[in-house]
């Protein structure tokens, strides 16, 4: 790692540290009143459409509510529930649920098939595709990196998941920093991603 770049990823490090700390928990429960019909009463959605929140990095929830409020990141009905939200208000939001409890999805009937396709592919990449291991930026448990900006994964809804991904292959999702994510679903098939969607549930 270069010096310019870990100076850049203690920055962000500390970035994230200061919005969680600058977080009111309370205050974002009260604002995530209007959240829970989709994300759930604690930030674990019940409906596989809407991701869960709960245990989600303070910062990138934060980041996230800003680009919706921007436009960079584009849906018609979060377009609607950002746009009353301050920057307090977000902040508040991401320290709420990032201070809740993920809760671990079932997984009776999964395909232990894919799952085991996915889990070799979020481990250890491919390298005849060019892909890196998901694990590297996301963690092998699915944690994600929270200075570097990187996402949990871990328990989400696999339907989500699978969106997300097809959503940056097709760059109609391109709030990913330096495109990193649309050029890694680029290189991914269909099947590759449900594989990848399907792991990453697992993981708790």
């Amino acid at each position: 790692m270069t010096t310019r770049l870990m100076i850049a990823t203690a920055m962000m490090f500390a970035t994230t540290l200061s919005a969680q700390a600058a977080g009111d928990v309370a205050a974002g429960q009260a604002k995530a009143a209007a959240c829970a019909g989709c994300h759930g009463a604690n930030g674990n959605s019940a409906n596989a459409a809407f991701p869960s929140l709960a245990g989600q990095h303070a910062d990138y929830i934060a980041k996230q509510l800003r680009e919706y409020k921007a436009g960079v990141r584009v849906n018609a009905m979060m377009a609607g529930m950002v746009a009353p939200l301050t920057e307090e208000d977000m902040v508040n939001l991401g320290a709420y649920y990032a201070s809740q409890a993920k809760t671990a999805l079932p997984l009776d009937g999964q395909d232990a098939e894919l799952i085991a396709r996915g889990k070799r592919l979020y481990q250890a990449g491919d390298a005849a595709k060019g892909l890196a291991a998901c694990a590297a930026c996301h963690g092998h448990q699915g944690y994600g990196n929270p200075g570097a900006g990187y996402p949990a994964l871990r328990s989400q809804h696999a339907a989500y998941t699978e969106l997300t991904l097809k959503a940056f292959r097709d760059s109609s999702r391109a709030n990913d920093a330096q495109a990193v994510m649309r050029q890694i679903a680029a290189k991914l098939s269909d099947e590759e991603i449900r594989a990848l969607a399907a792991y990453t549930a697992t993981l708790h």
